[in-house]
């Protein structure tokens, strides 16, 4: 047990240094943005105090509180820091909901505010910066906060049950766990409003409404169409989401407008299909899955066996 106990000590000693190195780190990169854009722009007035607060969001309060953390393991008060750090875990979670935004506005401001282009370029020719770009630099919380989700299980990990502090580190780990869920969730709205709206400006008009709310993307790809009577087996791009499975085929490469577009050719609601895969349970050569609705059945064929279990499954888990 003194051995284990002993373990766990060099661990933890070892993982809190980490997190102080790599909190220095991440404060001097902060630094950057608060001393040589925040500060300054804010003294000269380039940009409107609203447009300032939409581009950094609550940076600041960020860097203030790593600062704070800092000291505080500087001195070795590792549990005391780390809850007086969890207070301003929500500020990770507001600086992710606004990053967007803020990337937008960034852009705009470049094409329309030629000072604020002018002053951009010679901030980031500073030594300092080491070649670095201010869109380099604004996503470094999220990423950060990734890292300190990993340093502080290992510290929980590397602390006794039955110690004082673990139900302390435990709270901090939640806190953190938290957070970061809020993160990765809007992150994952985000990536799929921009899958809704690339497929949306795929497909030719606007008869066939994408972007919807509530509706996940899955997966994209060709498959071949078993005609009904006979017929040869037509290609098909398929289009699946949450709700609805869409067949498209291109349109002509020498349409004036649409030549490098699709057509949608249906529109599958998936609350009443079941699938089965008709062929391709062995390592045969490809497969062939069956999509039943109420008034039609859909034979859909490719030749790569992969291909066709990662669209039974993706397939399966849609309709259920």
């Amino acid at each position: 047990v003194e051995e284990q106990r002993a373990r766990w000590g060099r661990k933890r000693t070892r993982t809190a240094k980490e997190l102080l190195e790599t909190e220095y780190k991440y404060i001097e990169h902060l630094d950057l943005v608060v001393t040589f854009f925040v500060t300054i722009l804010k003294a000269k007035g380039t940009l409107k105090p609203a447009v300032l607060e939409t581009i950094f969001g609550p940076l600041e309060s960020i860097f203030s509180a790593s600062q704070v953390l800092s000291l505080h393991l500087e001195k070795g008060h590792l549990v005391r820091g780390l809850e007086n750090f969890c207070q301003n875990m929500e500020l990770y979670g507001h600086y992710a909901e606004n990053l967007e935004q803020a990337n937008k506005t960034l852009k705009e401001q470049l094409r329309r505010n030629k000072s604020f282009r002018r002053f951009k370029n010679l901030q980031e020719n500073r030594p300092h910066f080491q070649g670095r770009k201010l869109e380099d630099l604004l996503p470094l919380p999220l990423k950060r906060l990734q890292q300190y989700k990993h340093f502080f299980r290992d510290l929980l990990e590397n602390t006794s049950p039955d110690n004082e502090e673990y139900q302390r580190l435990a709270k901090a780990v939640k806190s953190v766990s938290e957070v970061s869920q809020w993160v990765e969730d809007i992150i994952r709205k985000r990536e799929n409003s921009m899958q809704l709206l690339r497929v949306q400006k795929l497909l030719k008009g606007q008869k066939t409404q994408v972007l919807t709310p509530g509706r996940w993307y899955i997966q994209e790809g060709w498959l071949l169409v078993v005609p009904s009577k006979g017929e040869e087996l037509k290609r098909r791009m398929f289009f699946l989401f949450s709700d609805i499975l869409i067949a498209t085929k291109p349109c002509h490469p020498l349409h004036l407008l649409n030549s490098n577009k699709l057509a949608c050719q249906a529109v599958y609601p998936l609350h009443q299909c079941t699938v089965e895969k008709v062929f391709g349970h062995t390592e045969s050569q490809g497969g062939l899955l069956s999509l039943s609705f109420p008034h039609k059945t859909l034979l859909l064929m490719s030749s790569n066996q992969q291909d066709i279990n990662d669209w039974y499954r993706s397939l399966t888990a849609a309709v259920r």
